[in-house]
């Protein structure tokens, strides 16, 4: 006589989770073959960091297209020597087209400061900003932007870099050149700029790297970077990790190298009041860049104010993550 069938039992959801493949971790700086394969290399931007520099050139293109197509842009008086146009509030195509607007005069020409001020509430307000480490290399970071600020607009052991940038391509100060033939003439209004519309004169001749877009360029994504990063890891909205390179050549997640945030909150809460303050500064700083296209300097002029405002944000921000030393230094934010 033949055995019975033997009874196939149901197994419980416990006991079918444990057959089952672990997956890779997903948190940040996990140690796995496939993180490994899809880790975005430390050299560049993350996809997300590209994506969102990618709208500073394009604000600059659509200004110049909307430049060249605006009617009352096209046909409104246009002063090459000054990079503006003719500033009679009758003749200027727009409120934002003459430089003596309140966004202009009270935002940008102070606009270090607004950063600043935007940066220092946001460091000393918000939560995961409170360990002493964190800020005193967050803080570290602002004074490397700073200072790449300083030396190109303001003060490079003389002229500050845009200066020097003029009379390297043939510039000069009209007035300073009429008294260099009486020998009347002051070096400083033959060699600062700020010093020769002092006097009543002003630059001609030479390639004027334009100082609204090389400021609002730097002190937005500045700002984007220090919010950015630590309001991302706060709230667990951003899955990609930067990459390093660490002492030993090895490249990991950046997050290996902080502690892993427990909290998890919405958007705007990780932002806090102090991000939100930034995320204003950030607004009107991409507003004025837009106006400045349209309204302001030659296209190469807005291109080269861009690339030198790269420049800085690449050596602090990208720089650090495959230069173990520098990054000892300077840290990344939200780490």
């Amino acid at each position: 006589m033949s055995k019975p069938h033997a009874t196939h039992r149901l197994k419980t959801p416990s006991q079918i989770a444990a057959d089952l493949p672990i997956p890779p971790q997903s948190f940040p700086g996990a140690s796995t073959t496939t993180a490994t394969a899809t880790r975005n290399t430390p050299y560049l931007p993350t996809p997300t960091e590209i994506f969102l520099l990618a709208i500073y050139p394009a604000l600059l293109l659509f200004g110049a297209l909307f430049s060249l197509l605006s009617p009352e842009t096209r046909a409104a008086p246009y002063d090459a020597l000054r990079h503006a146009h003719i500033q009679d509030p009758h003749l200027a195509p727009s409120y934002f087209a003459r430089k003596d607007n309140l966004f202009n005069t009270l935002f940008v020409k102070r606009g270090w400061g607004w950063i600043t001020f935007a940066f220092v509430v946001f460091v000393l307000t918000h939560p995961a900003l409170n360990h002493a480490g964190r800020r005193v290399r967050a803080a570290v970071r602002w004074g490397v932007v700073t200072t790449w600020w300083i030396f190109v607009t303001q003060w490079f052991f003389g002229p500050a870099i845009i200066d020097r940038g003029f009379r390297w391509s043939g510039g000069k100060c009209e007035v300073a050149v009429g008294k260099m033939q009486e020998g009347r003439a002051d070096t400083k209004e033959v060699f600062t700029g700020a010093a020769c519309k002092a006097v009543g004169g002003r630059w001609a001749g030479g390639h004027d790297i334009s100082g609204h877009v090389f400021l609002l360029v730097l002190g937005s994504f500045f700002l984007v970077q220090e919010v950015g990063w630590v309001a991302a890891r706060w709230a667990r909205v951003v899955r990609e990790e930067r990459s390093v390179v660490m002492g030993d050549g090895a490249v990991k997640g950046a997050a290996i190298e902080g502690r892993r945030e427990d909290m998890q909150v919405a958007a705007l809460e990780a932002l806090g009041k102090g991000g939100s303050l930034a995320a204003g500064v950030i607004g009107l700083c991409g507003w004025m860049l837009l106006m400045t296209a349209i309204y302001f300097h030659t296209w190469f002029e807005k291109l080269t104010g861009l690339l030198v405002a790269l420049a800085g944000l690449y050596v602090t921000y990208i720089l650090p993550r495959w230069v173990p030393a520098l990054r000892q230094l300077v840290g990344l934010p939200g780490i």
